[in-house]
């Protein structure tokens, strides 16, 4: 009989395509995972083990405590299962918590918040970042963190984010909810916490991008009203770099 375990997954996104498992494509996440699970059940190679993410991380990104749930038909306790994933996973994804869940569990419908964290790195002597530079931006200036922090505000709450949104195909609605944007800066550390209800594809990357764009006075914090309103990606900044970007933690 099945049954349904929830496991937080951490992972190094550099090496990988995304989270989503693609066909002809070995390096995902949740491919990594499905390959080793499968072969743990000795699922038959036309019906193997789906795993369910909370979220589909793009390509470069990390993530510590992707939230992932999975049907298993096993007379394996939750420490057997979790200890074989991690033997046969590579070095850079890791099992940290597994556990039998209630059979409706759903990461990705059940998730009522995400959070996500994007680090860039500055320092004005031309240090390096050289023990994380696979998981910070690197920037060539400062940014004025207050003129970002009020367009951060502006950002914040219930809106249409279809101008952050980087697929341009999007049908389903657009709208979601931003609970908060916090910058902080430690050291030569700058970091862009987000949590909402959920995300667009390159949402959180986009918006960092932009708000960059604000700190360097390339365009006014009053003017993301304006870019809420227009509901066109072109009119946003750049997407900024994959690498930064991790996410942290997901709410039931």
């Amino acid at each position: 009989m099945k049954k349904n375990y929830k496991m937080l997954v951490s992972y190094d996104g550099t090496r990988y395509y995304g989270w989503e498992h693609q066909p002809n494509q070995e390096m995902t996440i949740q491919g990594k995972l499905e390959t080793v699970l499968s072969r743990m059940v000795g699922a038959p190679a036309d019906k193997p083990v789906t795993v369910i993410g909370a979220g589909r991380t793009d390509a470069g990104v990390h993530a510590r405590a992707m939230t992932a749930n999975v049907l298993l038909d096993t007379d394996m306790t939750e420490q057997e299962i979790q200890e074989y994933m991690n033997r046969y996973l590579p070095e850079d994804i890791s099992v940290n918590e597994l556990k039998i869940c209630a059979d409706r569990f759903h990461s990705r419908f059940k998730a009522i918040g995400k959070t996500y964290c994007y680090t860039c790195w500055y320092d004005p002597r031309g240090a390096k970042p050289v023990f994380d530079r696979r998981y910070v931006t690197v920037l060539d200036r400062m940014p004025d963190l207050e003129r970002m922090r009020e367009a951060a505000d502006i950002l914040s709450g219930m809106h249409d984010f279809r101008s952050f949104c980087g697929n341009s195909h999007m049908k389903k609605s657009t709208v979601r909810v931003v609970d908060s944007i916090e910058i902080r800066q430690k050291g030569p550390y700058l970091r862009f916490v987000y949590h909402g209800n959920g995300f667009l594809q390159n949402m959180v990357r986009i918006m960092t991008g932009t708000l960059l764009e604000v700190g360097y006075g390339k365009r006014s914090a009053g003017s993301m009203r304006e870019l809420l309103d227009a509901r066109d990606r072109k009119l946003a900044g750049p997407t900024a770099p994959a690498q930064g970007l991790c996410m942290m933690e997901v709410q039931y």
